[in-house]
């Protein structure tokens, strides 16, 4: 793995070779402080370490002392356009903030904003994004690249470090996966800050599921990256599920529910679709490092599901259960799910 500086984020640390942290990012009216932290606790439930909030107005900001006081991961702001934001969200408690120093109004306001992170010993994570790279960089290199990414990003943290500030994130963005991944190519030989990762705009639960698997599992694989955000279109804890199970796909985290499931075919005689999916739901509550295999009839599914520490196997309207390959009872279809909470509630690591 790439090794990188370690920048503290409220109380948690990134960089320097500790574990990849998962963020996500509220979609609330941040100046909705209930409604908000009503999200926040979903997501640090489902699995989130670091989340983001926007901060387009005073009220927003000022939100975020309120949230912070009851969340528990840390609070991230996000800033556009108006460095006076990014200087309030650091005065209500923000353990970091992300801008972009090409669009809040020159080099005297970022001064005046790292002035504050510097006093305030927060961190700073500058933002690049290909739908916003300057127009010299799209002329320079004949549209919009991976270098021109990847210069524009060193571009900006160079006019902080000339400001004596060096508490840095990088993130640099692109919808277009491969374009993303040779960018964190270059910046990953460039520079040893720690770089956050994802696909923006990535697309829907489906296709952005899809995308980010694609395109964080080139980039990880290359020990690049210190913090990953899958993009989705639809309820960020969907992003926590994604992310989680990218990196334990990848092998870069242990811990947490696998579950394994057959595609169906003619031979399913129970509602193989529609268990799969509440069991994966269910699984979340529990802290195992196991594998769960839920199969859908008797020709492969007994073998396949010997193969999980825990698994039930579909017949014509009952299931085995099978724990640690052995056979251990036949269940009615409607009781199965039951029946695996239960094994999973007494299950002994």
């Amino acid at each position: 793995m790439r090794k990188t500086r370690e920048i503290r984020i409220g109380d948690r640390v990134i960089g320097g070779g500790t574990p990849i942290l998962i963020q996500s990012m509220t979609n609330t009216r941040t100046e909705d402080a209930a409604a908000t932290v009503e999200q926040i606790h979903r997501l640090e439930k489902a699995g989130c370490e670091i989340v983001r909030c926007t901060v387009p107005t005073p009220e927003a900001a000022k939100a975020l002392s309120e949230i912070k006081r009851q969340i528990s991961i840390p609070l991230v702001a996000d800033i556009h356009f108006d460095y006076k934001m990014a200087i309030a969200a650091m005065e209500n408690g923000a353990d970091k903030i992300r801008i972009n120093p090409g669009n809040i109004g020159g080099r005297d306001k970022v001064a005046a904003v790292v002035a504050v992170a510097k006093e305030r010993n927060i961190p700073i994570r500058v933002g690049v994004n290909s739908g916003s790279l300057e127009k010299e960089l799209v002329e320079k290199y004949g549209g919009v690249t991976a270098q021109g990414l990847v210069e524009s990003a060193l571009d900006k943290v160079s006019m902080i470090e000339e400001l004596g500030f060096e508490k840095i994130v990088i993130s640099i963005k692109s919808s277009d996966v491969l374009m993303c991944v040779r960018a964190h190519e270059i910046l990953a030989q460039r520079t040893d800050y720690p770089l956050h990762v994802g696909i923006t705009e990535a697309g829907t639960v489906l296709s952005g599921s899809i995308k980010s698997a694609i395109g964080l599992g080139l980039i990880l694989n290359q020990g690049i990256g210190d913090t990953i955000r899958v993009s989705l279109t639809g309820d960020p804890v969907e992003e926590i599920k994604a992310a989680r199970l990218i990196l334990r796909t990848l092998g870069l985290r242990k811990g947490g529910i696998e579950v394994i499931s057959c595609p169906t075919c003619g031979r399913t005689k129970i509602d193989l679709i529609g268990l799969a999916n509440q069991v994966e739901s269910m699984v979340c509550e529990f802290p195992l490092d196991i594998k769960v295999a839920v199969m859908g009839c008797a020709v492969n599914g007994p073998g396949e599901a010997r193969e999980a520490d825990i698994g039930i196997a579909g017949g014509i309207g009952e299931g085995l259960l099978i724990r640690k390959g052995e056979i251990i009872r036949k269940v009615p279809e409607d009781q199965l799910l039951d029946v695996l909470r239960q094994e999973l509630e007494n299950w002994q690591q």
